[in-house]
């Protein structure tokens, strides 16, 4: 038998959780969009739709990163014209 390891990035908290503690400035709005968006490109890049993105999803570390998570709620697309 395999064993199956799964590494994954410890993260901090959530953007939910901080926004409920704190106010985002102008900058850190804009570099959370801006993750959000590459991450939306890259998943999207790969025929793939997240279906439920909202701030509980969205991880953040003590860095400023983020992370998108739940993708086991995705699902493949096609574009058709």
């Amino acid at each position: 038998m395999k064993d199956v390891y799964i590494i994954q990035t410890l993260m901090d908290t959530d953007l939910y959780k901080l926004l409920k503690t704190q106010e985002l400035s102008g900058e850190h709005t804009c570099y959370f969009l801006y993750q959000v968006l590459r991450g939306l490109k890259y998943i999207h890049s790969a025929n793939v739709l997240h279906r439920d993105l909202k701030p509980s999803n969205l991880l953040l570390n003590a860095s400023c990163d983020l992370k998108v998570s739940n993708l086991c709620m995705n699902s493949s697309h096609s574009v058709t014209q």
